[in-house]
């Protein structure tokens, strides 16, 4: 059966049709859900509530629209909701360290790859979480799902110039909580180079054979 095939049956009613769609989309939905939470047990969560709303809307579903648009929709909402429940913006990561979930690892990565692949996946869940709720979606939406400003505009429900808008407005934010980063590291370059320059030259000179 194909794809398209099974989403129809599946919006028909047909419950094992249905549990083929979540398997289909189940990782695109947490990935969504844990970018824009942050914490991989609240985007457990984020998911299979996603896919229970549209069980239950499944006769709302327009067939002439894109199944996965509609799907990423209703997780992309749904995450908002709860981003404005907390009454904030940041993400602690304080109480609970940001855990990549099993199912976003790929292959046997060694040791080091894996405390380096942490390390950034830790990093971005930090800078995601210094957006707006909205600014995160499209950001996540464009950078995660390589969506264009329509798709983003038809998954959101926002203006294509909104979207435009927010993605500006985060990739501002993000630059801004990159800057002493950036600043800290062309510092420590420029304090070598200042050491180099008063080494003797047999400091700096390379050791003949």
């Amino acid at each position: 059966m194909s794809e398209e095939s099974l989403v129809k049956s599946a919006m028909a009613g047909d419950q094992v049709a249905f549990a083929g769609v979540v398997e289909i989309y189940q990782r695109p939905v947490y990935n969504l859900c844990y970018r824009m939470l942050g914490n991989s047990g609240e985007a457990e969560d984020a998911a299979q509530e996603t896919f229970l709303r549209v069980y239950a809307q499944r006769r709302r579903y327009d067939s002439t629209r894109s199944f996965k648009t509609w799907l990423l929709s209703i997780a992309s909402h749904y995450c908002i909701d709860r981003l404005r429940k907390r009454r904030m913006h940041y993400v602690s990561i304080d109480d609970e360290p940001l855990q990549v979930h099993p199912a976003l690892r790929e292959g046997r990565a060694g040791p080091e790859e894996a405390v380096l692949a942490q390390e950034q996946a830790d990093r971005i869940q930090v800078l995601l979480a210094g957006l707006a709720p909205e600014n995160r979606n499209a950001l996540v939406m464009r950078y995660w799902y390589d969506l264009s400003y329509e798709e983003i505009a038809a998954v959101t429900g926002a203006s294509v110039s909104a979207v435009k808008s927010r993605l500006h407005r985060a990739r501002l934010t993000v630059g801004e909580m990159l800057q002493p980063e950036i600043a800290s590291v062309s510092g420590r370059k420029d304090q070598r180079s200042t050491t180099a320059g008063h080494l003797p030259p047999s400091a700096v000179s390379p050791i003949p054979a």
